[in-house]
C-alpha cells in the first residue's frame, strides 16, 4: 500500500515539474530559515550549561542605589572585601572562587635569558583562586587544577595561548611570560580548548594574589565597587536564589556603612547570557526577548512558505479534476483519496528538507558573522537539530498538505469528469485571498520594522553626540610609574609627527561603556551628594581636541593634580542651579583629599550611548590616572600618520605591545547588538516578501486557469490586453491593501514600544508607512504580471473551442 502510495507520488510530482520546483524552492527557504534560528537559539541555550553544577552556581551582582534616590540599577562589580567574609559568614557556601577580569594586558613571553621574545596586547586575561576550578568544569590538559595556581605568579594558558606564545603548547610547561610589565609568571597548567558556548574566553588565566592584585585578597573595603572585579559562588544543594540573595543582603548589613544602601544579590548561571545590563565576560549576551522575536520570524516565515504550497496546490486542483473523478469512479474513496494527497505533499516536504539542509549550511554562517557567533554548518549534526527536522517535516505535511488534499479528494465526481468544479464558491475563494493577506500581513510588518530600525541605526551613526570623533584615534599607553613619567615626552614627540592636529591625555574618551562613577560633596556639605556622577580625569586639551562646547567659564588650567573641575550642565540641574553660571567657583570634594573649584560648565554632550539621558559629570586633572591619548589626525594621509606614531611608541614603550582605535568606531560599537538586529531583520524581511510573492503567483496561476473563458469572452467583445491586465491586477491591488492597512497599525505599535528603550530616537514618520507599500506593491505586481499578461494573450478561440 505505502509502495503504491509513495510510487503514485512520485509520479505526479515528476509531472508537475514547474509547480513542484516552486514549493521546494518555497518550503525550502522557509524550512531553512527555522533551522538556522534554531540552531542559533540552541547555541545561545547551550551557554555554560556543560558545568556539571550547573544549577548551584551564582553570580554576585550589586544592587546600586543610594538612601535618597530612586534610581537602581546592577553591575557585575562588587567590592573587594566580600568575597573573604563568604567563608565565615555564610559557612553553607561550597566554595566561592572572586575574579578579576581584563580584556587589555600586556603579556610578554621570555626567553631563556629573561628577555622579552614576544609581546601581546592579550585579551581574555582572568586572575583567580583554586577554588574556581572546583565550581566550573575547566579540565587541564597538563597540570593539576587543585594546585596550579596555589602560588602567586603562577599562569595557566589555554592550548591555543600556548601555542601562540611558545610554538608546540606541549613544551610550554614551566616556562615564564610577564605581566603588567613587572610580573614574572610561571606556566603551571594547560587549559584544554574552551568551549566556544561559554562565556568565559579565557587566554591566560593566573593566580590572584599576584603583584598588585595581592590586595584584593586582603581588602577591607565593602563599599566601593569595579566592574573588573566580579565572584561566583557554589550554593549547597537545596539554597535556592531567593535564599542565597537573602544571606548576601545580611552580610551587607554587617559590613557595609550604614549609609551605604548598596546591596549584592545573587544571579544562576542560567541567567548570566542573557542579561544584557550587567554583561558577561563573552560580551555575547542576548535577550529573552531577542530569543522570543526570533521564534516568531521562524514561525511567520513558515506559515508563509506553507501558505504559499497551499494557494499553488489550490491552483493545480483544476487540472487534476478528471484524474479525481475517475479514482473515486472506479471505487476510491474519500480518506484513500487524502491520503495519497497527503502523501505527495510529504514527498515534496521530504525533498524540501533535503535542499534546506543545504541552504542552512550557507545560511547558518552567514548569520554567525553577522551575529559575530562562532556557527558552524557541523552544528546541523546535532541529535536536537535533527529531532527538530523530523518534527518540521510532520508539521509542514499536515499544515501545508490538509487543506490541498480536502478540495481535491471533495471534487463531485460527476462535475470533476464534466470539467464543471465547485471551486467558485465565495468561501473558497476567500480562504485563499485571506492566505494571501495573512503572507503580507507578515511581509509588509517585516519591511516596516527594517526601515524603522534602519532609520534608528542611520540616527545612531550621523546624528551629532556634542563632541569631534572623526579622525581621532585613541593609544592606551602603560598607567604605572614608569609609563607615566615618559608621558610629556610622547605628548612632544606626538605633535611632531605629521599629520598629528593635536593630542590630549585622558583616563577615558568622551563616551564610552568603562565610565568611572563617583559621589561627590558639594560646597563642604555634611554628606555627599544624593546621585552618583561620571567623572574623567584629562588634561587641558582635551576640550579643544574633542571640540566640547563651554556654556559657562572657562577650561581648566594645566595641571598634574586635581584643582579645578569642569562640570556638564546635568550635573547643574542634579544640583538645582537655575543657570550654569551659578556653579562657577563653587566648590566639590572626592573624598577628604581631593578638592578643587568649579572654573567651567560644559554644554550637554552625549556622554554615554542614545539609550541613555545625559549623565552628570566631572572632568579634572590628575596625570596619574591618564591611560589613553587621544589624537586628532589631517583627514587627509592618516595611513602615515599611524606609522609614524606606532614608530614613536615602539622607540617610547619598547616591552609594550602597541595598539588603537578609531574614536568612530568606539561609537559604533555602541549599537553593535541593534546593528546585528538590523541586518537580520533585512534579511528575513527580503525572504518574507519573496515567499509572499510565491503565493501571489500561485493565486494568479488560479485566476488565469478559472477565469480563462472569461478572458476569451472579454477579448471577442473588444477588451484590450491591458484593459484584462488592469482588471484583474485590481484584485491582488486590494489584497495587498487589506494587508497593509492591518500590519501598519500592528507594527507602528510594536516599533514605537521598541523604541522607548532609547532616550534619542527617529519619529514614526507617515513615509515610512508608505514606502513599504510602494515595495510591497511593486514587488507583488511584478510578480503577478507575467501570469495575467500571458492570460491575457491567449487567443479566444483556443479558451472557448469547448462552447
Amino acid at each position: 500500500m505505502f509502495k503504491n502510495l509513495f510510487k503514485t507520488a512520485w509520479r505526479n510530482v515528476l509531472r508537475n515539474k514547474a509547480y513542484t520546483f516552486i514549493n521546494i524552492i518555497g518550503l525550502g527557504t522557509g524550512i531553512s530559515i527555522c533551522l538556522v534560528i534554531f540552531v542559533l537559539i540552541q547555541f545561545h541555550l547551550s551557554f555554560d550549561n556543560f558545568h556539571a553544577k550547573k544549577d548551584r552556581i551564582y553570580r554576585m551582582l550589586t544592587e546600586y542605589h543610594h538612601a535618597d534616590s530612586k534610581d537602581i540599577f546592577y553591575g557585575s562589580g562588587i567590592a573587594r572585601g566580600i568575597p573573604q567574609t563568604l567563608k565565615t559568614d555564610i559557612p553553607e557556601i561550597e566554595a566561592y572562587a572572586p575574579i578579576m577580569h581584563n580584556d587589555n594586558e600586556q603579556i610578554q613571553v621570555l626567553n631563556k635569558e629573561g628577555q622579552i621574545d614576544k609581546k601581546f596586547k592579550e585579551t581574555g586575561v582572568f586572575a583567580t583562586t583554586p577554588s574556581f576550578f572546583k565550581i566550573f568544569d575547566f579540565p587541564l590538559i597538563q597540570g593539576d587544577a587543585n594546585t596550579a595556581l596555589k602560588n602567586p605568579n603562577s599562569v595557566l594558558l589555554t592550548k591555543e595561548t600556548a601555542t601562540k606564545y611558545f610554538g608546540n603548547w606541549q613544551q610550554a610547561m614551566g616556562k615564564t611570560i610577564r605581566w603588567d610589565n613587572k610580573e614574572v609568571l610561571k606556566v603551571t597548567g594547560i587549559l584544554a580548548p574552551i568551549p566556544q558556548n561559554s562565556d568565559f574566553q579565557f587566554s591566560v588565566v593566573f593566580s590572584l594574589g599576584t603583584g598588585r592584585t595581592a590586595e584584593m585578597l586582603k581588602s577591607t573595603d565593602y563599599n566601593s565597587t569595579g566592574s573588573y572585579y566580579g565572584c561566583y559562588v557554589l550554593a549547597p544543594a537545596g539554597m535556592n536564589e531567593a535564599q542565597l540573595t537573602g544571606k548576601l543582603q545580611a552580610l551587607m548589613k554587617k559590613y557595609r556603612a550604614p549609609d551605604n544602601k548598596d546591596s549584592e544579590v545573587a544571579q544562576p548561571l542560567g541567567k548570566v547570557h542573557f542579561d544584557n545590563k550587567a554583561g558577561n565576560y563573552s560580551n555575547k549576551s542576548i535577550t529573552t526577548q531577542m530569543i522570543s522575536m526570533l521564534w516568531m520570524i521562524a514561525l511567520f516565515i513558515l506559515v508563509i512558505a506553507c501558505v504559499n504550497f497551499v494557494n499553488l496546490a489550490t491552483a493545480q486542483a483544476v487540472n487534476r479534476a478528471k484524474e479525481v473523478g475517475i479514482r473515486k469512479v472506479l471505487g476510491g474513496n474519500r480518506g484513500q483519496l487524502q491520503m495519497q494527497f497527503l502523501t505527495e505533499t510529504f514527498v515534496i516536504v521530504l525533498i524540501s528538507l533535503i535542499l534546506s539542509v543545504g541552504i542552512s549550511a550557507v545560511g547558518i554562517h552567514f548569520i554567525g558573522k553577522i551575529m559575530d557567533l562562532p556557527l558552524a554548518a557541523g552544528m546541523l549534526l546535532q541529535i536536537k537539530v535533527a529531532a527538530f527536522m523530523v518534527l518540521l517535516a510532520v508539521l509542514v505535511t499536515l499544515i501545508a498538505g490538509f487543506y490541498p488534499s480536502m478540495v481535491l479528494s471533495g471534487f463531485n465526481p460527476i462535475n470533476a469528469l464534466k470539467s464543471k468544479l465547485a471551486l467558485k464558491t465565495p468561501r473558497g475563494i476567500s480562504l485563499r485571498h485571506a492566505l494571501v493577506v495573512f503572507q503580507f500581513v507578515i511581509a509588509q510588518g517585516l519591511i516596516i520594522c527594517t526601515i524603522v530600525i534602519v532609520k534608528q541605526m542611520n540616527y545612531f551613526t550621523h546624528e551629532s553626540m556634542g563632541f569631534a570623533k572623526d579622525a581621532i584615534v585613541n593609544v592606551p599607553f602603560p598607567s604605572d610609574s614608569a609609563g607615566i613619567s615618559k608621558l610629556e615626552y610622547l605628548k612632544k614627540k606626538l605633535t611632531d609627527i605629521n599629520g598629528v592636529e593635536q593630542v590630549s591625555l585622558s583616563s577615558n574618551v568622551p563616551a564610552g561603556e568603562d565610565a568611572n562613577w563617583t559621589m561627590f560633596t558639594y560646597e563642604n556639605a555634611a554628606k555627599p551628594v544624593d546621585f552618583y556622577s561620571i567623572i574623567k580625569m584629562a588634561d587641558e586639551q582635551y576640550i579643544p581636541t574633542y571640540k566640547l562646547q563651554i556654556a559657562a567659564g572657562r577650561n581648566v588650567a594645566a595641571s598634574d593634580t586635581i584643582r579645578e573641575f569642569l562640570v556638564n550642565e546635568a550635573l547643574t540641574q542634579k544640583l538645582g542651579l537655575a543657570k550654569p553660571e551659578d556653579a562657577l567657583n563653587k566648590q566639590l570634594a572626592l573624598g577628604k583629599f581631593a578638592k578643587g573649584r568649579i572654573v567651567g560648565v560644559l554644554k550637554n554632550y552625549h556622554n554615554r550611548s542614545f539609550k541613555d539621558d545625559y549623565a552628570p559629570m566631572l572632568i579634572t586633572t590628575f596625570k596619574k590616572q591618564y591611560e589613553i591619548s587621544n589624537i586628532k589626525l589631517s583627514s587627509v594621509n592618516i595611513g602615515p600618520s599611524l606609522k609614524g606614531i606606532e614608530k614613536l611608541w615602539n622607540e617610547v614603550y619598547p616591552n609594550y605591545a602597541f595598539e588603537y582605535q578609531f574614536m568612530d568606531e568606539r561609537i559604533a560599537a555602541f549599537y553593535k547588538q541593534e546593528s546585528q538586529l538590523s541586518q537580520i531583520y533585512e534579511c528575513f524581511a527580503v525572504v518574507a516578501i519573496l515567499l509572499s510573492c510565491l503565493g501571489l503567483y500561485g493565486l494568479a496561476s488560479f485566476m488565469a486557469v478559472q477565469r480563462i473563458k472569461e478572458v476569451g469572452i472579454r477579448k471577442v467583445l473588444g477588451s484590450s490586453v491591458g484593459a484584462i491586465v488592469y482588471l484583474f491586477s485590481k484584485e491582488f491591488v486590494v489584497l495587498i491593501v487589506i494587508g497593509f492597512a492591518i500590519a501598519a497599525p500592528i507594527t507602528w505599535y510594536l516599533m514605537n514600544k521598541w523604541l522607548q528603550d532609547y532616550i534619542y530616537r527617529i519619529h514614526i514618520h507617515w513615509s515610512i508607512f508608505l514606502l513599504a507599500a510602494i515595495i510591497a506593491m511593486a514587488i507583488a505586481l511584478a510578480t503577478v504580471s507575467y501570469q495575467l499578461i500571458k492570460a491575457a494573450l491567449v487567443n479566444p478561440v483556443k479558451s472557448l473551442r469547448s462552447e
